[in-house]
This record gives structure tokens, sequence and C-alpha cells, in this order.
């Protein structure tokens, strides 16, 4: 006796790829109905409109449609609420056998522009179909030597329904030798057995009545039955065995005719004629696997024996019973799987679907050209397709789902360059060796208005002369546009604008066909001098492309206006003092023209046809001067014809009247219409701004000069207090000069300040009391009988004045010691006297209030640079307290390039330095007589 066991692990396997291939299906598609099958005409699938995001008007001006790969149209899309209904009543059974899920899947696809939806609809089993067995009776041979427990497969019952609605369970009668044992594999029951639960005896009873029954998972569930009649037999007691239950193996397709598949080995325990052993198919294999495999009854070999096709059908299941040669055979059993393998024998399948040609050269990159649906049976990467272009065009395939290809626009596409296309699409898949098929698509590119008319220059100028002829042709605006057709067809206008609130549509119109311009009205140029247009070229595409042309225009002057005098030139009257020199300015007349440029330059004529008139005209200012002076055969007064005229061509005059008079010298007066008409013209606005602009220009120089003098007499304070502190100077009545013994006098080195003023003081001119004492510096006294003198004219020759000349001298500070101890004393204002020499100096008396008139005051002059001005040398044994007598004190000398003594110590003491109060005293005495002394040789020179 043999127990047979399933092995389960290769189902797993199978069923593990079926449901991802279904799921992999459900996760590419866009839309998925489920509906039940044996569903009637117009049941409602889905609002496919709606679900796919269209709108109602979209469904008949897109064209929309349903394609699915069988010939059969199952559903229908309707065109008025965009649902989608079934139209033929569908078999999930014959559609789908076998199969764990029935989806068929649908391309809805929309045209202009091009679109595909992919949509899935999966039918729903119901149950339809009630559980049936191949035979309603059946019988089963057992020996009654066969122990308890062994197992009898039996056929079971076949349900075209699948999940719930197959078959779930069998019930078997009550019986007290056999039960039923079945095994689910994957919620299927792959395998019925009917085991033996005891010993038959076939005295007690030879024959077994059962009735199997087959349930299914539906709801109301359904059922099948059928008769088994169990023979119990006497005789061979041991079946044969195989050496396992359960063989697998594998075969490519489209295997060679008798090639070997797998070989079977079964052994009986029995001898002689009860082990030998014959090999048969069960009487479960059907028709189909026995005509595409052969068994050796004798060997066990099964063999090739049709066309193994893995697209029909990739996996086999093959029982084989082993029967022994014994009275009563004993059949032993076994299943073979044959899996088959796929090879690359089918290329791809390519299907244009859907082609929108011609297309338009402005479709942008994406736009779907072509729907393409390849389609491989080969499974694996045999079943893999790939799809390209095989040349470099401006299209592009993209996959779009499973099988599903769009050609879309990958490129600028241009009619005007290229106006189709031969574009081969190869679809290829990757089987070892690859398969590909190949099909030409013919696109062609329509034209769109995409190019604009252009202008040969985008900005042009014209010049027009004024008073044109209305209507004249004046210029021609030309255009091209590259497209063809009436993208092509060009239309010229003038875009709307005003030139002084006036349309320029009244100066200017252009023709719309062939872009001539024409002047419309007889322009002025003084009027309007320049204007510009804009020339509008449209196309007739659409849309319309349009460009424009700037033109600018020019209206050009002519003679056309004459010069013309201001009303007030009209008799004017100018007045000549009869003592005016030649050349004397009498007036000047002024004539406006309205013309530019050549032809408002305006000459001036004077007409004198006797040429008598004392006066002449300039000819370009309009000037009247004095050509002599006055003679007594002179008219009191000249009535005179001014011409002005232009220099256009021809030639435009204008004449006025001026009246000249000769008045005696003071009495000449401008006439005040004159004056007031002239001022009230020639005062312009420009004048004005000018005016303006100069007074804040000085008010800025005024301001910076302002402060200029403040900082400079704030130094000139500083210096001069510093002075006052450091040196103490007296003066005594006379006007004489004196150093003190106290007063040190310093001459400046430094070369950065060089100055050439040379101040000379001389004495005052005061009445000195005779029989008065006055004091003196020390070492010198005033004569009684001193009295100053006026200076000489010829001051500038005496010898004292050379030697003070000749050396760069004035006073530190810019300050003037003169008089008592009291300080300083400003330099008054002086008048210069006239001198004969330009370049040389000039003496002035000072002037104002307390002056005395005797004070003079030398300075060079500003041209006096030419003068050489040599540097004084002091001799070694210069005495200390030197005075030049009768001549003016020298208080400070500073020499432009100092001497290297003075570098050293920067100064030089004149005078006597400080001695003690006791040494004054005793040489008191002698000091007065020396002073007494040079007193008198002063006077006395």
């Amino acid at each position: 006796m043999l127990t047979l066991k399933q092995d389960c692990q290769p189902w797993n396997k199978l069923v593990n790829i079926l449901l991802l291939q279904m799921s992999w299906d459900v996760v590419f598609c866009q839309l998925h109905y489920i509906i039940p099958e044996e569903s009637k005409h117009g049941t409602f699938v889905g609002r496919i409109a709606q679900d796919l995001g269209l709108e109602i008007g979209e469904i008949n001006s897109r064209m929309l449609r349903v394609v699915s790969r069988d010939e059969k149209e199952y559903f229908q899309v309707n065109l008025q609420n965009g649902i989608l209904f079934v139209k033929e009543t569908i078999d999930r059974e014959q559609l789908c056998p076998n199969a764990a899920f029935c989806i068929m899947p649908l391309q809805v696809i929309l045209d202009k522009p091009v679109q595909m939806y992919r949509v899935d609809v999966e039918m729903e089993d119901i149950n339809d179909n009630s559980p049936s067995f191949s035979s309603t009776v059946s019988h089963l041979m057992i020996s009654e030597i066969i122990p308890a427990g062994s197992h009898f497969p039996i056929e079971g019952a076949v349900d075209p329904d699948l999940g719930t609605h197959s078959i779930i369970n069998y019930e078997l009668s009550a019986s007290d030798y056999f039960a039923l044992d079945f095994q689910k594999y994957m919620s299927q029951i792959r395998s019925l057995e009917l085991v033996l639960k005891k010993s038959l005896d076939r005295e007690k009873q030879s024959i077994h009545n059962l009735t199997l029954t087959s349930y299914d998972g539906g709801k109301p569930r359904l059922s099948g039955t059928t008769q088994i009649i169990v023979t119990v037999e006497d005789s061979n007691d041991n079946a044969p065995s195989f050496a396992q239950p359960f063989y697998q193996c594998s075969i490519t397709e489209n295997a060679a005719k008798g090639s070997l598949v797998i070989k079977l080995n079964a052994t009986d325990l029995d001898v002689g004629k009860n082990a030998e052993i014959l090999y048969e198919f069960s009487k479960l294999v059907k028709e189909d696997v026995r005509n595409i495999f052969s068994l050796d009854k004798h060997t066990g070999e099964i063999r090739v024996k049709g066309d193994i096709d893995f697209e029909t059908i990739n996996m086999y299941e093959i029982q084989i019973d082993a029967i022994d040669n014994g009275d009563h055979p004993m059949v032993g059993h076994c299943k073979v799987l044959i899996t088959v393998n796929d090879v690359n024998d089918n290329p791809p399948e390519l299907t244009l679907t859907s082609l929108s040609v011609p297309v338009p050269e402005d479709s942008p990159k994406g736009t779907t050209v072509a729907i393409i649906s390849v389609h491989d049976k080969d499974s694996g990467s045999n079943g893999k397709v790939s799809c390209y272009i095989s040349e470099h065009t401006p299209f592009k395939i993209n996959q779009a789902f499973t099988g599903d290809f769009s050609l879309t626009v990958n490129g600028q596409l241009d009619h005007e360059k290229k106006s189709g296309y031969e574009v081969l699409v190869i679809a290829k898949d990757e089987g070892t060796p690859p398969l590909s098929v190949s099909q030409t698509l013919t696109i062609d590119v329509s034209d769109v208005n995409d190019n604009a008319p252009k202008f040969q220059q985008p900005i042009d100028t014209i010049f027009i002369k004024e008073n044109n002829p209305p209507g004249s042709h004046v210029y021609t605006a030309l255009a091209s546009d590259p497209d063809i057709g009436q993208n092509s067809f060009i239309t010229y206008s003038v875009s709307e604008a005003t030139i002084d609130g006036i349309p320029i549509s009244s100066y200017i119109s252009v023709s719309p066909d062939n872009g001539k311009v024409f002047a419309l009205k007889s322009f002025d140029h003084e009027q309007v001098k320049y204007f510009q247009c804009h020339i509008k070229a449209i196309d007739a595409g659409l849309p319309p492309q349009s460009s424009d042309l700037t033109l600018n225009i020019f209206i050009e002057d002519i003679n056309d206006n004459a010069p013309t005098f201001a009303p007030f030139y009209s008799d004017v009257t100018f007045k000549t003092p009869k003592s005016a020199q030649p050349g004397y300015l009498v007036g000047k007349v002024k004539a406006m023209d309205l013309d530019s440029g050549y032809n408002a330059l305006i000459s001036y004529n004077l007409k004198d046809p006797l040429g008598k008139t004392p006066f002449t005209m300039s000819y370009q200012t309009g000037e009247i001067n004095l050509k002599r002076p006055f003679m007594d055969s002179d008219y009191e007064e000249y009535r005179l014809l001014v011409v002005a005229e232009d220099s256009g061509k021809p030639v435009m005059t204008v004449s006025t009247h001026i009246v000249i008079s000769w008045v005696e010298p003071g009495e000449e007066m401008k006439l005040d219409n004159y004056e007031a008409k002239n001022s009230s013209d020639e005062f312009s606005n420009a004048n004005f701004y000018l005016v303006i602009a100069i007074c804040i220009i000085s008010s800025i120089f005024l301001i910076t000069l302002i402060a200029f003098t403040v900082l400079k007499w704030q130094k000139y304070r500083d210096e001069v207090n510093d002075l006052k502190e450091n040196y103490k100077v007296c003066s005594n009545t006379g006007g004489s000069w004196m150093y003190s013994q106290h007063t040190q006098y310093r001459v400046s080195s430094s070369s950065t300040e060089a100055k050439n003023d040379l101040i000379v003081f001389t004495p005052n001119n005061l009445q000195i009391p005779v029989n008065h004492d006055l004091p003196t510096p020390q070492g010198a006294f005033l004569s009684s009988a001193y009295k100053p003198k006026h200076p000489n004219p010829d001051w500038r020759y005496s010898a004292s004045l050379k030697a003070a000349m000749q050396g760069a001298v004035h006073m530190e500070g810019a300050a003037v010691l003169r008089g008592a101890a009291v300080g300083l004393e400003p330099q008054w204002p002086t008048v210069s006297s006239a001198t004969t020499d330009p370049e040389g100096g000039e003496v002035s008396p000072p002037v104002g209030a307390g002056v005395n008139c005797n004070s003079w005051t030398f300075k060079y002059g500003p041209g006096n640079q030419k003068q050489p001005v040599p540097v004084p040398q002091i001799p070694p044994d210069f005495p200390e307290n030197f005075i030049i007598p009768g001549s003016p004190a020298i208080i400070s000398i500073r020499q432009d390039q100092p001497s290297a003594q003075a570098q050293k110590s920067n100064f030089i003491t004149f005078g006597k330095k400080e001695e003690t109060k006791k040494k004054k005293k005793k040489k008191k005495g002698k000091n007065q007589e020396k002073a007494n002394n040079n007193t008198n040789d002063n006077n006395d020179q």
C-alpha cells in the first residue's frame, strides 16, 4: 500500500507570479472599474468623462472614443453625458479562463490635442456555474488486502467560477470504510482522495456505493454530485510505488519532438508477473496533454510529442499510474509538474493607435503626435519592449503605460525650414537574441503665423520740404514675412498719435497694400519742424503678427518768410551829440526771420544813394556808427532807409525808416519808447535766468571774500598784538623815528613770503615850538631851527631815498608804527600822484581827517616786478645806533634771499642794547652832547 503526499512549494511560486503581474497592471492604469459578469446591455460602468476631469463639451469636440484590444466592443461611451456602459454581455469564464483576475484594458483617446488614458474594467465573478463531475458514476477497484489508511485519488468536480465561487468543499456520504481527504493550496482544492478507514472484507461487503458532493462558496451555494462504486477485489496485495509522489521538471518551449522530458521509475514488492509494471497516463489526464507528451509504458520515459508553446500553456500537471501485471493489478500513482521555459520566439507587435497630423510648427515640447501600442507575447525580459526612433528628429518616444508609448514633439519645428519628417519607429524586446519590429510614420508640419513682418530697418528718417503739394508720395515702407499663404499677406497702417493735439492721420497716410506713405497736407516748417510716426505692418495670420517702423520726419525749411522789423523800429529816432567822434554808436536796429538756418541769417544795409550821410551800418549786427565828425554842412536831422535781407534763395527783404538827429553835447538821450520796447523785447527768460545765475555766483564770491578778509584780519590782529607786546617804539613830535633801548627789530629770513613793498615814511610837518625841548631817542636831538620841508617832487632822486629803495622793505605784520608811544596808527587811503613811468611806483599823500598832508607813502606798482631789487649788504662795522639823517626811518627789512648770518640768528638788532640804570646815569651827559651834535648835522644836511 502507498501513501501519496503533495508538495505545495511549486504552486506557491506560480500563484505569486500571477498575482504580481495582475497587481502591476492595476498600478499602471488611471481608472479602474469593477462590474459583475453577465451584465446586460446598458449596464452603468462609470462616469468616465467626469472621472478623467473632462468637461461635457469636450467629449464631442475632442472626439472621445474607447479602443480595446479585442475585436469585440464590449463597452461604449455615451457622448451626451460621458457615461461608460456595457454594450455586449460578457462571460468571464469565456473571456478569461483560468485567470484569477479578469481585467479588460481600455484606451480612452481624445483628439485635438491628442491625449490617451488607460482604463481597466475588471469583470467580477458571479456564481453562475455549478460544480460538475465528468461522469455521474465512477468505478473503483480496491483489493481487500489493501491496509487501512490507503489513499485512492478520485476525480474531482470542475467549476469554471473562481475565488469564493469555485469549489471550496467536498462531502462524502456516510461510510464505515471510507472517508474523504482533500488538500487545499492557496484556497483551492488541488487533490481529492478516498481514504480507507479500515480493511475491506469482500465476504462481508463486496461493493460500496458512495455519493460524492461538491460545493462552491457562492451565496446561495451550488453543488454537484457523482456516484462512486467501490468494488473489493481479492488478489494482488502489493501495488507499485514511485520513489516520490511528486516530480518536477522543466522544458524549453519549441523543444524538438522526441526530446526526453523525464524518466519515471516505480517498484513493486511482488514477484513474477505481479511485479511487472506498466506506465500509463491517468484517466484524469486530458486529451490535449496526451497530444503533447508521450509516455513509454515499459520504461516510464515522458517525451515531447507535439508543439510546446509557453504563451499557450506554461505549466503542465500530469498524473501517472504504475500498474502491475498481477491477476488483480494494483496501481501506484504519482504526479509530474512540467514547467515550460520561455524563449524569445515572438517579435513585438507594434500598433499605431492614433496619429495626429499635420503637426503645427508652434507645437510646444511634449505635444503628443501619435500613440503607439506595443505588445510581446513572451514573458520576462523576452517580453519587455523598448521603443525608440532610429534617427535624430525633433520627436521623442515616451512610455505612457505598460505597452503604450506616445510620440511627442521634442524640439523646435519650423515649417519654413522643413515641412515634413519620415520617422522610423522601432520596437525591440530584451530577449536573447533580441527581436524587433519597425514602422515608418509620415509627419507633416503645418505652417502657423510664427513670423512677424520685418522691415529692413526699424527706424528710418526722411526729409520733406515745406510747402509740399498735398498728397505727394514721400516714402515707401516695405516689410517681408517668411510665412506662406495668408500668414505672409501684409497690410500697412499708421499707428494712432497726435501732433499738438491734431491726429497724425491728418498729416500722413499709408497705402495698406504697398506701404507707400503720402503727405496729406502742405507742411510749414515754422509750425512743425519734426514729428515721428509709427507704421505698423500686420499679416493676415491667426493670430496676426505685426512689427513697427519708426519714421522720423523732418520738415526742411525753405525761404518763404521775409525778415520783419519790430513795430517800434518804424520811424524810430536816434539822437547823436555833435561832439561825437568817429565810431560812436548811434543806435541799433534788429530784424527777425521766421525761417531757420541760412534762410534766417539777416544782413543789414543802409540805403545812402549819395553817400553824404556821416553814418555807416554794420552788415551783420545792424549797429549804426558815426563815420566822421559833425560838420556844419550836415543836416540837423537825417531820415534814412534801412534794408534787412536774408540769405535764402530767393532773397527776401524788408525795409524801415529811421531818423537820426544831431543834438548838443549833454542833451543826447535815448528815446523812451525805443528803450522801453528794446528792453522789454530783449530781456527774455534766458537773460532773466542769466542775471539770477550771476547774482548767485557774485553772492558766493562775496561771502568767500568776506570770510577770507575776516580770517586775515584776525591773523593781522594777532600779529599786531604780538608786536605790541614785544616791541615798543616811541616817536617824537617832530616825526623822526627813534630807537628805544628796549626795542629790537627783526629782519625776516623766511623765503615763503617774499614781498616787494617798500614803505617810506617822512616826518610829519608839525609846528614845533622853538623854546621847548622835545624828547628824542638816545643820541639824537632836534634842533630848534628844524623846519620840515615839503618833499621835492623829484624826491625819487635823493640819495637817502635811493638807498632805501634798494631793498624789499616793509613793515612786518603790515602795520605802520608812527607817532608817540601810544601804539599803532592805521594807514589812511591815499591819492596817487601822476607819474610818467607806468612801471614805477606811485607817490600818494595821505587823505583823511586828522592826517598831515606832509606824510607821504611810496609803494611799488603791480608792474614793478621788472625792476631789480638788490639785496642790501650790511658792512661788518655797521654802527648799532644807525640813523640816516634827514631820511625816513626804516622800521623793518625783509629780504627775499636772507644772508647766512640772518639764517642763523633770524634777526639783527639795531640800536643800543639795554644797559643798566647805573650806566645810563653815568653816560647821560655824553649821550646828550652826541644827540645835540647829530641834530645839528641833520639840520645842515
